[in-house]
């Protein structure tokens, strides 16, 4: 199999790139506005995004996927590594510093879309046996394992709903599904309700504060200022937005209300700014994104094409669910990204690079 192929470029999806190019410009505007010093790394980032967008997108994405269990060692390596020598930074190690700072949690997404789209076409007819389903689960807690002791909830939870969306979309069986929610449903439930016992051990005593300040804020205003202050900034938008660039001192940047606004508190800044307009073009084109990317993913020539883009095409969606759920208080505060607008150079260059294997996956599409 050759690394390059002939293609058409009439099958070439240039919306899904301006749609790409157009979110992550919107990004660079609202990043500017809350830390003007992030701004010009972001344009940076995604310069060579697009190049590594654009490159991947004329490599042949079989011949890519043929490494799979290569990239999913490589993954797990760094991942034990940030365990090992990572930065730690506001009590988290997630990051690793080479010459450049990276975070190979956002790597590890990409690189289980990938493995995971290759390892279920490849056991296809076998999916649902208890051999291939345990084995599927035991490759998946591994890097989890090692995200939520970074710790790094939010990535957890995001790439084992990403990993749900696989391996459904993959061919697993309703019968198996109803067997695993049998189980999961009361096991969850118990879970819950162990948690909020306020002596209990399970999960660290910063993450039940969130849970119990996302229910009760009036109770604990310390730990839900952020969100309340984050619902205020977005409110405070109205319809058309107070302006990018304000000086304003009541707003969440002005007045410093919300830790990292470039970052996880990104959709307050562009509420603030954008009004509520501004809020829905971004919501609509991470949308239009997650759609194409499945579009795409349905008219792919193999099974590992349809996992792939359904997989990249879930993980936008449940991140930028995820992100703006938690600014608008509507789950409990857990830090990250919105995906292609909040700051962080190796999430837009993993995002794109994901695109661009989706742009090869259709340039190599089906004809009807």
């Amino acid at each position: 199999m050759i690394m390059f192929r002939q293609y058409h470029f009439k099958d070439y999806h240039f919306t899904l790139i301006l749609w790409v190019t157009l979110l992550s410009i919107l990004g660079i505007l609202v990043i500017g506005s809350a830390q003007s010093s992030s701004q010009q790394r972001q344009i940076i980032g995604l310069i060579l995004g697009v190049a590594v967008m654009l490159f991947l997108s004329l490599i042949d994405y079989q011949w890519l996927l043929r490494f799979s269990w290569f990239y999913y060692l490589g993954g797990i390596g760094l991942l034990a590594a940030v365990l090992l020598i990572g930065e730690n930074v506001n009590g988290a190690t997630r990051w690793i510093r080479i010459g450049i700072q990276f975070q190979p949690s956002d790597l590890m997404k990409l690189i289980m879309i990938m493995f995971f789209a290759s390892f279920f076409s490849h056991f296809q007819d076998q999916l649902n046996t208890w051999k291939i389903i345990l084995f599927s689960v035991l490759l998946i807690a591994v890097p989890l394992l090692l995200i939520v002791k970074e710790p790094d909830l939010s990535t957890t939870i995001v790439t084992a709903l990403t990993f749900c969306a696989i391996i459904f979309t993959a061919g697993l069986s309703f019968k198996v599904i109803g067997a695993i929610l049998l189980i999961t449903v009361p096991m969850v439930i118990i879970f819950m309700s162990l948690i909020m016992n306020p002596n209990q051990t399970i999960i660290p005593s910063y993450q039940l504060l969130r849970i119990l300040a996302w229910l009760r804020p009036n109770e604990y205003p310390d730990q839900a200022y952020q969100q309340q202050n984050s619902i205020i900034a977005i409110g405070s938008g109205q319809l058309y937005g107070k302006g990018l660039n304000n000086n304003m001192v009541s707003s969440v940047k002005g007045g410093n209300f919300i830790a990292e606004p470039q970052t996880d508190f990104i959709f307050a800044v562009a509420g603030e700014e954008l009004g509520f307009l501004g809020c829905c073009v971004i919501i609509i084109l991470e949308l239009l994104i997650a759609i194409e990317c499945i579009r795409i993913g349905r008219r792919a020539r193999d099974m590992a094409g349809t996992l792939f883009c359904c997989g990249l095409g879930a993980l936008i969606m449940f991140q930028s669910m995820l992100n703006i759920c938690v600014a608008t208080g509507l789950l409990p505060n857990t830090g990250i990204p919105l995906p292609f607008v909040s700051y962080g150079s190796t999430s837009l260059i993993t995002l794109c690079a994901g695109i661009g294997i989706a742009l090869n996956i259709g340039l190599q599409s089906k004809k009807y």
